[in-house]
């Protein structure tokens, strides 16, 4: 069947006919000039005494008045795109006054401030008016703006989390606004810059009450067209015109696409360098800090170097490992690494590798250029890296370039190119598809144990915890629920919501009766004994519930056949629904809805709890 979808361009014909209507508005008053320019016999004015120094004194105040706001705008939209408060909103109105007031009131309020018998006008003896000074003071005040919020859409548009990782990297703040921020807002502020330049080489309102003399090109086109009319006035617009035209296709100009590929490409790579040993480091933190209404109080003792933090959506993960790398300042707590205390230690100093939920690249730089852009990055050590993670002939490609586990393998590059004696990962394989994420997740378990990397992985999934740590840190809230090793928390979770968390489905209520739960009509043997009639939370894993076996009657609800195990819904007579795990054999590929079977448990694979959660009473599962 042919495809009947409506072409794209077909949809946007209607808003390219509107569009079309307004350029041709634009474009008509332009040809009609350069058609009357072109034919016209009589005198253009090219001969007019005044002509060329107006066009110079135009380009050089035009010239000066871009270079001030360059200097003074870009501090300041990084400043107005990053301060918070009512000072922030002040300046920010006040930077977009000079759009809203007509250029000949802009005048007017400059002479309050820089005219002949103003104070600073006197001090300056009154050389702030009819001079070039005049000129740069009226265009710096009416063009400002242009560049001023150009750059502040801009720095406000990069994404905070680059910053944060060349901090990682080594990089102090000076060096970041400079090879981060600037870098990635530099389209933004050239076309600010532009607009700056144009718009002061036009400026006619405030510039004729403020510098009459010495004439700019608009000044002077003015003089023209009141003593002489329209003829006279061809030479000086047709200057303005070709002096737009030329900056504007300076400002256009790109390199071509092979000169650009070529340099974009990776400087030469030396050979591999094996990364110098580390020591294996271990963390201890004490913090309490806040974030907007959030309360992170988290304190823990790290026993091994292998440590994942496992919590839900919202639960101070990356807040935690945020405030371990010094993202968060010096006051959130204590922070030690081994025997060094690192509260107080920039983050740039502290040489720890951080690894985003995303990949965190620079959107200008190579996956060399990434591997290398630390500062206490080893080209060697980079090299021996892209070789282990598999990223040869990827050294000259662009982050666009690349797939998202290639990204990812880069931003771990990065990291460890600085030989750290920690490496801290924020969910780094979150957004990764199922078969990618398990490739290096097995990836970094190796690098794990063959390099002896010191690791601390967020995530939220349990079996990636288990898989890249020794130790286990369970949250929620800003608060640790419960540690200790992998197994000790996977055997025996403190209370039902840290179950929930490590994937534990069957999460039940019920009442003890001495050492067995009721459930419903069902009568559970636990290790747990309790007074009867004690409300209680109880769980079993899956994988622990036995079907088939002699023990509780039970209906098959539903059967679904994972490829690796089989999946087993049932309801237990007069009880709860349970969930159980079954090896794919035949007796469970036999298994059909509404099927009888027994269900049964080992007295230790059920962890009960007393209700309420805080009071906890833990089960016999050691």
């Amino acid at each position: 069947m042919p495809n009947s979808r409506p072409v794209p361009g077909h949809r946007a014909r209607p808003l390219g006919w509107l569009g079309a209507l307004l350029a041709l508005y634009l474009a008509i008053p332009l040809g009609y000039f350069l058609l009357r320019f072109v034919t016209t016999e009589d005198s253009r004015g090219f001969g007019e005494p005044g002509l060329w120094d107006a066009a110079r004194t135009s380009a050089v105040s035009a010239a000066i008045s871009a270079a001030v706001v360059f200097v003074l705008g870009v501090p300041l939209g990084y400043w107005l795109a990053h301060a918070r408060g009512p000072v922030q909103r002040v300046v920010g109105m006040l930077v977009q006054l000079p759009l809203a007031l007509p250029p000949v009131m802009s005048g007017i309020v400059l002479i309050y401030l820089v005219g002949p018998y103003t104070w600073l006008g006197e001090l300056f003896d009154g050389r702030l008016t009819e001079s070039l000074a005049g000129v740069v003071i009226a265009q710096t005040f009416v063009a400002a703006p242009f560049l001023v919020i150009a750059a502040r859409s801009a720095f406000a548009a990069v994404d905070p989390e680059l910053d944060d990782i060349a901090a990682t990297l080594g990089h102090r703040p000076l060096a970041r606004f400079a090879r981060v921020d600037l870098r990635i807002a530099a389209p933004a502020i050239r076309a600010g810059l532009l607009l700056t330049f144009l718009r002061a080489i036009g400026e006619y309102g405030a510039t004729v009450l403020l510098a009459y003399h010495p004439y700019t090109l608009p000044v002077f086109t003015a003089v023209q067209f009141q003593s002489t009319g329209i003829p006279s006035t061809q030479a000086p617009t047709a200057v303005a015109l070709a002096t737009a035209a030329i900056v504007l296709l300076v400002a256009g100009f790109r390199l071509p696409r092979r000169w650009r590929s070529r340099m974009t490409k990776a400087a030469s790579v030396p050979p591999p360098t094996h990364p110098p040993a580390v020591s294996p480091e271990r963390v201890s933190f004490d913090l309490d800090t806040r974030v907007g209404d959030f309360h992170l109080r988290m304190a823990h003792q790290a026993t091994s170097t292998r440590v994942a933090v496992l919590g839900a959506s919202g639960a101070g993960k990356s807040m935690l490992l945020r405030a371990l790398a010094g993202l968060l300042g010096p006051d959130v707590g204590t922070v030690r690494c081994g025997s060094d205390d690192l509260s107080r230690v920039p983050v740039e100093r502290r040489r720890l590798g951080y690894v985003p939920q995303r990949h965190g690249l620079l959107p200008d730089r190579t996956a060399w250029q990434q591997a290398t852009f630390g500062v206490r990055a080893d080209a060697g050590v980079a090299a021996w890296w892209f070789e282990t993670l598999r990223l040869q002939g990827l050294h000259g490609r662009l982050p666009d370039q690349l797939s998202g586990g290639q990204q990812q393998r880069v931003g771990l590059a990065a990291a460890l190119s600085q030989t750290p004696r920690l490496v801290l990962l924020d969910e780094p394989f979150t957004a990764l598809d199922a078969p990618v994420r398990q490739e290096l997740v097995t990836e970094l378990r190796r690098l794990q144990r063959r390099d002896a990397l010191s690791t601390i992985v967020v995530t939220h999934d349990p079996q990636e915890a288990a898989m890249l740590a020794d130790e286990l840190v369970v949250v929620a809230d800003g608060r640790i629920v419960q540690s200790g090793s992998v197994r000790e928390v996977f055997d025996a979770p403190a209370s039902p919501q840290v179950a929930r968390l490590l994937g534990i489905e069957n999460v039940l209520e019920g009442v003890a009766d001495g050492g067995e739960l009721v459930a419903g009509s069902v009568q559970v043997p636990v290790r747990t004994w309790l007074p009867a009639g004690t409300p209680v939370t109880w769980c079993v894993a899956p994988q622990d519930v036995l079907v088939g076996a002699a023990g509780v009657p039970a209906t098959v609800v539903d059967v679904a056949d994972v490829g690796t195990s089989v999946l087993v819904d049932v309801e237990l007579d007069g009880g709860p629904y349970l969930r159980a795990r079954c090896s794919t054999d035949a007796a469970a590929a036999r298994l059909a809805p509404g099927a009888p079977v027994s269900v049964d448990f080992r007295p230790d694979s059920v962890t009960v709890w007393a209700q309420p959660d805080s009071a906890p009473v833990l089960t016999g599962r050691r």
